[in-house]
C-alpha cells in the first residue's frame, strides 16, 4: 500500500492510496483543476481513480468530487447523511457512481478492506477511516474536536497514522477569527490542537515504526515548526525516539507530499 497526501489544510484536503490494483482518493476539496495538477505532480492519471471516498460535507473536503466524478466517472462513496449535506456542493451524479456506505461498518473495495468510524465536528455525519491492504494499516483521522476510546481502538496499530493537528490555542485565542469562529474551531465539533493530537498519540503509538503525519494545519491559527515542536517534544517526553521508534512529519498545505510505501 501506497499513501500520498496532495494536500492538507484548511484550504482544501485530498489524499491517495495506491495499491497494485486499486487507487482511490479520500475527500477531493480543490478545483477539478487543482486536483488534475495535484495528481499529476503525483504520477496518477486521473482515470486511473477507482472511487472518491468522502469524510464528510465540508468545502473543503468536496469541492472538486463533483467534477472529477463526471469528468471520469469515479465512483463517490459517502454515507447516506453526508450525500444529502453535499449533494447541492457537488452537483449531479451519475446514480451507477453514487454508493452509501455505513460509518462503523466494514466494506471493501477490490484489494483495500475499509473501517469508517465516526468523529465529531460539526458535519452531517463525519467520519475517519481506517483501510486495510493485508497486514498493512493506515488510519485517517481529521475533522474532529474530540478523540474517544472508541476512535483511539480504530487508529490503535496503524503503520500509517495521518491525524488531525489544527492548531495551537494561543494563536488561535489572538488570530484574526471572530469570537464565534475561534468558539467553534476550539469545540468538541471542531478540530485538535496540536496538544490534542500528541495527547491522542501518546495513548495509539507504540512505538514500532509507525510512520505519522501531522495534517489540517490552519493557516492562520499554527505552523508546521511549532506544530511538529509541540508534539515531538511531547512524545520525546514520554520516551519515545522520534529519529528512530517513528517517523514524525507534517503534510504540506499545498502541494504533495512524499509517498510513503508499506
Amino acid at each position: 500500500m501506497k499513501f500520498i497526501s496532495l494536500s492538507s489544510g484548511s484550504s482544501g484536503n485530498s489524499l491517495l492510496v495506491e495499491t497494485n490494483k486499486t487507487k482511490i482518493l479520500i475527500d477531493a476539496g480543490f478545483s477539478g483543476k487543482r486536483l488534475e495538477y495535484l495528481l499529476n505532480d503525483a504520477s496518477v492519471l486521473p482515470e486511473t481513480i477507482d472511487a472518491i471516498l468522502v469524510t464528510h460535507e465540508h468545502t473543503d473536503h468536496v469541492k472538486g468530487v463533483g467534477v472529477m466524478s463526471r469528468r471520469y466517472n469515479i465512483p463517490v462513496i459517502a454515507n447516506e447523511e453526508t450525500w444529502l449535506a453535499m449533494i447541492k456542493k457537488i452537483g449531479p451524479i451519475r446514480d451507477e457512481n453514487i454508493l452509501i456506505f455505513k460509518n462503523d461498518y466494514d466494506f471493501t473495495l477490490r484489494d483495500l478492506d475499509i473501517h469508517p468510524f465516526s468523529t465529531f465536528h460539526d458535519a452531517a455525519n463525519s467520519c475517519g477511516f481506517a483501510v486495510y491492504n493485508g497486514k498493512s494499516k493506515l488510519s485517517i483521522l481529521t475533522d474532529t474536536g474530540a478523540v474517544n476510546e472508541r476512535i483511539k481502538r480504530q487508529i490503535v496499530g496503524s503503520d500509517i497514522l495521518f491525524i488531525e493537528s489544527n492548531h495551537d490555542p494561543i494563536m488561535l485565542m489572538n488570530g484574526p477569527y471572530s469570537p464565534a469562529l475561534k468558539r467553534r474551531v476550539a469545540s468538541t465539533k471542531g478540530h485538535l490542537s496540536n496538544l490534542d493530537c500528541a495527547s491522542t498519540l501518546e495513548e495509539v503509538l507504540s512505538g514500532n515504526n509507525e510512520k505519522v503525519i501531522l495534517a489540517h494545519l490552519s493557516n492562520e491559527n499554527n505552523t508546521a515548526e511549532l506544530a511538529l515542536e509541540t508534539v515531538s517534544d511531547h512524545l520525546i517526553d514520554l520516551g519515545l525516539d522520534i529519529n528512530r521508534d517513528i517517523s514524525l512529519t507534517v503534510a504540506d498545505r499545498s502541494i504533495i507530499s512524499n509517498r510513503i510505501e508499506l
